[in-house]
């Protein structure tokens, strides 16, 4: 095996997921991982601390994205719309293709241990979106209700979106939920 190679990272992702599906997540190692993606086991973890991490790493960065996006946001009166907006316009097929994305969330669904992982990375997003609106003036008590149910509504857009054929749109998905939820709070 190769000590080092362009797209390591890369190659360990896309054979841990391949795994992953396989055989499931508890039933596969972080050396059956290194093996297929042809690298050895230390290089896998100088990219990755455990295997869960590999469905995880790209979290923190993200997060902080999202941040700078409500930060930067042109104007945070309707704050749930900002939330909701910021987290649909991120480029998420920036992160890995659509088919690999849809291949994450099924690997997640299918494990409780990685549910839970993702529900406190969910709420680690709202807590800081919440800071982040809190920052840009938005009352406390506001920027947060705004920030959980932003994450929420973004959440089914974005299952919606990795189901929904190639061409449908993640923001227009997420600007129709949005919609469907300003006449359910109105009746």
């Amino acid at each position: 095996m190769p000590r080092w190679e362009q797209g390591s990272e890369e190659r360990l992702t896309a054979a841990a997921l391949q795994l992953f599906r396989e055989q499931g997540f508890d039933a596969t190692s972080v050396v059956e991982i290194a093996r297929r993606a042809r690298v050895t086991n230390r290089t896998f973890f100088r990219y990755f601390p455990d295997k869960r991490e590999v469905l995880f790493a790209d979290a923190d960065a993200v997060r902080t994205a999202l941040v700078e996006g409500i930060l930067r946001a042109p104007e945070v009166a309707e704050p749930l719309g900002v939330v909701v907006r910021v987290l649909a316009q991120f480029d998420w097929e920036g992160l890995a293709p659509r088919s690999s994305l849809r291949e994450r969330q099924a690997v997640i669904a299918a494990n409780p241990e990685l549910r839970e992982r993702d529900l406190t990375k969910q709420h680690a997003m709202a807590v800081d979106v919440a800071d982040a609106l809190a920052q840009r003036g938005v009352d406390g008590a506001v920027a947060e209700l705004a920030a959980r149910v932003g994450v929420q509504v973004f959440l089914t857009a974005y299952e919606r979106w990795l189901d929904a054929t190639e061409d449908e749109d993640l923001p227009a998905l997420a600007d129709e939920l949005l919609a469907t939820l300003g006449a359910i709070t109105s009746s």
